[in-house]
């Protein structure tokens, strides 16, 4: 039976950095809708003015009326992930977040933009010294990123997330790749209160899986990435 999976980039990216994931998936047999987010599409003039609630908006549509998607949302797609899961539980299936996880009520990504309206791409020195992974990355993957890189809109990465009163969500089946920060870590920092970012991760139940390699695994290891998400999938 065919698997409606929807892919859901972090900041700067589009649809398109899902292109070698989704490709493997479809040869698997499974719907795949990438998505290019509310205020990621250079191409629109009002993009600087997208919200949280467009992109999860965005993120229900994709799902579609019928439901029973699963979404995999990598880095700071996990924000409008799960706050569209928030919102339709009873039509994901499972979410699955890549080097992130699913994010707690009011918390903010970004803090430290102040009146600026777009979070361009930083230099990958501070990428790196952010704890952003550049792991598995040759020359050409780093020129394509900063080639296609698209700002940030600060009314997104700036945003605090607002989550309803319902715990519908917390039902909903989750799993967490682990790609630069090892699972034991996340585990460990989840119960901590030393990473407030990690706190849902119990809440949900998630399941902690490793993927050793960096913060974008859809393109250091599109293969094997592809491959876990299929085998997550087939989980039902």
């Amino acid at each position: 039976m065919t698997t409606r999976v929807v892919l859901i980039p972090g900041f700067w990216l589009g649809a398109w950095a899902w292109d070698e994931v989704g490709e493997r998936l479809r040869e698997r047999g499974h719907e795949v809708c990438a998505l290019t987010l509310p205020g990621l599409d250079p191409e629109d003039a009002h993009r600087l003015d997208a919200t949280l609630a467009d992109q999860a908006r965005a993120i229900v549509a994709a799902i579609g009326p019928d439901g029973d998607a699963v979404l995999v949302a990598h880095s700071g797609g996990a924000v409008p992930a799960y706050l569209a899961t928030d919102r339709a539980p009873e039509r994901v299936r499972h979410a699955i977040y890549i080097d992130s996880a699913p994010i707690p009520d009011g918390f903010v990504l970004r803090d430290d933009l102040g009146s600026a309206r777009e979070f361009a791409l930083p230099s990958w020195a501070e990428l790196e010294a952010e704890g952003n992974s550049l792991t598995g990355l040759d020359d050409k993957a780093l020129a394509r990123f900063r080639e296609r890189a698209v700002s940030q809109p600060a009314s997104i990465a700036g945003a605090p997330l607002e989550l309803s009163e319902s715990t519908a969500r917390l039902a909903v089946p989750t799993t967490v790749v682990c790609t630069s920060i090892a699972a034991d870590l996340v585990g460990q920092l989840s119960t901590s209160g030393e990473a407030p970012i990690f706190s849902e991760v119990p809440r949900v139940g998630a399941v902690l899986v490793d993927l050793p390699t960096g913060h974008w695994p859809m393109w250091s290891e599109p293969d094997a990435l592809a491959e876990l998400v299929d085998g997550i999938v087939g989980q039902g």
